[in-house]
């Protein structure tokens, strides 16, 4: 029979920027879907302009609550650094393989931190992740003049006797036009990035979303309540619990 252990796993910051994280990534989606389709929905010039505000709002939260969490993966607990997220080390290849044996067995490894298949999954949502947050924070600067490089934006495009902090969305008539033309070609590889890796984000959540409730049904181990509670509670001894000599 087995019995039911409960282990400390993810720490508070972990948690909040996974939740944060959720949050922000609804809310741009959902914003995002509505600027894509601004004319099917009818949207003014103005309503577009709030719109794309609210986006880049939205994206500042998301885009610093991904900083703290890339600068805790050096700074934080055990389970949170990169050592337990990022696929590799002594050992990576074979326990991967052991894991996919014993799952296919019925026989699922139980496991405190991410399981060897779940540290590419997470490292590759963090990669996406890290995408989308610089591509859109170029886009707020050629879209809106935000920052970071929302004042260069404006300081290149400006037309003679313009002066850029005056500048707004969609006022051709301040910006200089071969200027204009060239930042739109400077902008055309950030709306690529950003589009795509959205697309990647969400079929690789999906993804996400599934292994976590498989896993949950064939491991156990409280996946779901573990990032509300810090706690996994697991039936057998994990296979990455530090051995005492």
């Amino acid at each position: 029979m087995s019995n039911f252990k409960a282990y400390f796993v993810w720490d508070a910051h972990v948690r909040w920027f996974h939740w944060i994280n959720v949050l922000c990534l609804f809310g741009l989606v959902v914003v995002g879907l509505a600027i894509l389709n601004d004319k099917a929905l009818g949207l003014s010039t103005e309503g577009k302009i709030l719109l794309k505000t609210v986006h880049v709002w939205i994206g500042y939260v998301f885009a610093i609550n991904l900083l703290w969490r890339l600068i805790w993966a050096f700074i934080g607990s055990k389970h949170a650094c990169w050592g337990a997220i990022l696929p590799g080390g002594w050992g990576y290849g074979k326990e991967v393989l052991a894991y996919v044996a014993d799952f296919k067995a019925g026989r699922p490894r139980q496991y405190l931190g991410h399981n060897p298949l779940g540290r590419i999954a997470v490292t590759l949502l963090l990669l996406l992740l890290v995408m989308l947050a610089i591509s859109g924070l170029a886009l707020a600067g050629t879209d809106l003049f935000y920052p970071p490089i929302g004042a260069w934006i404006a300081s290149w495009i400006a037309a003679p006797g313009v002066d850029p902090a005056t500048l707004v969305p969609y006022a051709k008539d301040t910006y200089d036009a071969a200027a204009y033309d060239a930042m739109r070609a400077f902008r055309k590889p950030f709306i690529f990035v950003h589009e795509y890796a959205f697309y990647l984000l969400l079929a690789v959540s999906l993804v996400h979303i599934l292994a976590v409730v498989v896993t949950e049904i064939r491991e156990g181990g409280s996946l779901i309540s573990a990032m509300f509670t810090g706690k996994k509670v697991l039936s057998e001894t994990p296979a990455d619990l530090p051995k005492v000599d």
